[in-house]
């Protein structure tokens, strides 16, 4: 989850085989219901960053956070200048109250955080931007739907096991390896096994600019597949753009990222996982002195984040509706 000019992080699903399947909507979230769907982790950053993770009744006191209609808006704090030696900015960390196993879950989202400093995620574990995470990290895996830093495009999809799992060389899939296919956080610094996007408008104020779009995650038995459609995309699956009460994957064609189980026992490295969304600073990988310096970003990453509050005014989720499919 950590070194790599790009940054930013979503979330995951499971089917029963190899091949694709029909699945049942057992969750449409949507404003309020969304937010219901999600307890707040007002807890320290496990990735060490310049961030200050509120509680749901400080966020709402702050206006960090904000429900209309359907739409779910999750920021961090954009009017205050940090003490040096106080508490980092203001922002979020949501974990599903629920966890899957074989699944789809669809995020539409309209816009993710952007900035110098921003290190969004949305992911399946306990230990990530936007993810999905197992409670016994990193025996129960993690999986990055969505990731980045520094508004470095395109987007990064990772997994992260224990040691004793691996993914072949090539694969089934329009993303591009990053780093290897050993995916034992001992062995790789935690990095994993991590696919790019070979789409710009994936990640940071591309996507953003594009009008967003949809991520995608389908976990079974056999095999974790993401997927991205930017808005504009004309190969969007209705059922995708158009969530009803089930989805066909055979009609979604060649993911993004595919993680096989050909050199990997999902048994003993992949447990139920919560959905996490959070937005941090600088960090392990946002403030790596060496990827901050190479994303173009003034000043260090510490003392950009903490004196220019100005410049996150940007830093924003907005989702449209996730949707869960079992």
């Amino acid at each position: 989850m950590f070194p790599r000019l790009l940054a930013f992080v979503v979330a995951v699903a499971v089917a029963s085989s190899a091949s694709a399947a029909t699945y049942s909507r057992t969750s449409n979230l949507v404003g309020q219901r969304f937010l219901n769907a999600f307890t707040w982790q007002a807890i320290d950053d496990p990735t060490h960053g310049r961030v200050n993770y509120v509680s749901q009744a400080a966020a709402q006191a702050d206006g960090l956070v904000q429900v209309s209609g359907n739409q779910v808006i999750l920021r961090a704090d954009s009017t205050t200048t940090l003490d040096a030696s106080g508490p980092g900015r203001n922002s979020f960390r949501l974990q599903s109250n629920a966890q899957y196993t074989t699944h789809v879950a669809i995020f539409d989202i309209a816009h993710m955080p952007q900035g110098c400093g921003t290190w969004p995620a949305v992911c399946d574990i306990l230990t990530c931007y936007f993810q999905e995470v197992g409670a016994n990290w990193p025996n129960e895996g993690e999986v990055d739907i969505v990731e980045g830093v520094n508004d470095q495009s395109p987007n990064l999809s990772s997994l992260h096991t224990s040691p004793g799992c691996t993914m072949p060389s090539s694969t089934s899939m329009t993303g591009t390896n990053q780093g290897g296919t050993n995916c034992d956080v001992y062995a790789t610094s935690d990095t994993g096994c991590g696919v790019a996007s070979t789409d710009a408008s994936s990640y940071g104020p591309p996507f953003n600019n594009a009008g967003g779009g949809w991520y995608a995650i389908e976990r079974t038995s056999s095999f974790i597949k993401i997927y991205f459609w930017e808005r504009g995309s004309s190969s969007v699956p209705s059922d995708v753009s158009h969530p009803g009460h089930s989805v066909d994957t055979s009609n979604w064609g060649t993911p993004v990222a595919y993680y096989p189980d050909t050199y990997c026992d999902f048994s003993t490295h992949l447990g139920p996982h919560n959905i996490i969304i959070n937005l941090t600073f600088c960090g392990d990988w946002a403030g790596n002195s060496d990827v901050y310096a190479a994303s173009g970003c003034p000043s260090t990453c510490v003392d950009y984040v903490n004196n220019n509050p100005s410049a996150f005014t940007g830093a924003f989720f907005e989702f449209n509706s996730l949707n869960i499919y079992q």
